[in-house]
């Protein structure tokens, strides 16, 4: 068993907290994570968790180990990218996580052509509009919507995206059409709302001509999923806030139509998550390269066709 197995395993354990976690992340069976815990510790002659029926704590030994366990990653990762940027012919896997629309018309439609180019490379792409944790997720790199909470993580810009107030013609003529925030406070409107633990989405930042200021909007319809929400506007249910590129199509075509206009919402970055360690590895600096040259333009110009 390579002692650098060992190593790698230590500290997904030491992370995550768990053994079964650990082992789901590495993709190895629990039996074969808690063998090469042992087997470190044998060689190192000390306890590196202590083991109970409910719980897995580290002991001092291991807390002592982590950062040096670390550093030895680092290290192998740092070689490892040095020969990759030489060969330019990164191997292995890649995880990557999106939100439901930016992956499914952005990222997804990337991922292909950077497989062809890096035949040796594998992309698994987690598509989900909730927060995502990169380090207990085993997560390479997390496109996102707004602002990070973790400070500790880098952050690579991509764009300013433009928004826009959204609803159907049917739901406008049933509804009459709001021209402020104000309006959307009135019972006569439904607005469509993103939620999932931690969701700010229901206090819509929009526009006035002296300040960005949140209005706290209510409605009986509520997803975690930002195309449910398109669906619903589609079919009449009420106002939903979307990124331009998302329903550009729907907007060319009259299915929906821009409200509140006096009022518009506050542009959201986009951009892409990733931890210090990570940076290292070149196929995760590849894949950000590939794929935001592509998507920048996409956003740039759907936005000036907006």
């Amino acid at each position: 068993m390579s002692y650098l197995d060992n190593i790698r395993t230590f500290v997904r354990v030491y992370e995550l907290g768990s053994m079964s976690a650990a082992g789901r992340d590495l993709r190895i069976s629990p039996a074969l994570t808690s063998s090469r815990i042992s087997q470190l510790e044998d060689k190192l002659g000390v306890r590196l968790f202590r083991r109970t029926t409910r719980s897995l704590t580290a002991t001092e030994q291991g807390k002592a180990f982590y950062g040096g366990a670390c550093e030895i990653l680092e290290s192998v990762e740092a070689a490892e990218a040095q020969v990759v940027r030489i060969t330019d012919n990164p191997k292995g896997s890649l995880y990557v996580a999106a939100p439901l629309g930016v992956g499914r018309r952005l990222i997804a439609p990337q991922v292909p052509g950077f497989l062809d180019k890096y035949p040796d490379v594998s992309v698994r792409l987690r598509l989900t509009d909730r927060k995502v944790d990169l380090t207990t997720e085993g997560l390479d790199l997390a496109f996102f919507l707004g602002q990070p909470e973790d400070s500790t993580l880098r952050i690579r810009k991509i764009a300013d995206v433009e928004r826009v107030l959204c609803a159907s013609p049917d739901y406008i003529a049933a509804r009459g059409m709001p021209e402020t925030g104000a309006d959307l406070l009135n019972d006569n409107h439904e607005c469509l709302n993103l939620r999932f633990p931690g969701a700010t989405e229901f206090q819509w930042p929009l526009q006035t001509s002296s300040e960005t200021k949140r209005y706290s909007v209510k409605g009986r319809y509520e997803s975690d999923d930002g195309d449910v929400l398109t669906d619903w506007a589609l079919a009449g249910r009420g106002i939903a806030m979307k990124p331009v590129f998302e329903i550009a199509d729907h907007l060319e075509k009259g299915r929906l139509v821009p409200v509140a206009s006096q009022t518009p919402p506050a542009p959201v970055q986009m951009a892409c998550l990733f931890t210090h360690r990570r940076r290292q590895d070149p196929k995760a600096r590849m894949f950000m390269d590939f794929v935001i040259e592509r998507i920048g333009a996409v956003i740039r110009d759907t936005a000036s066709s907006g």
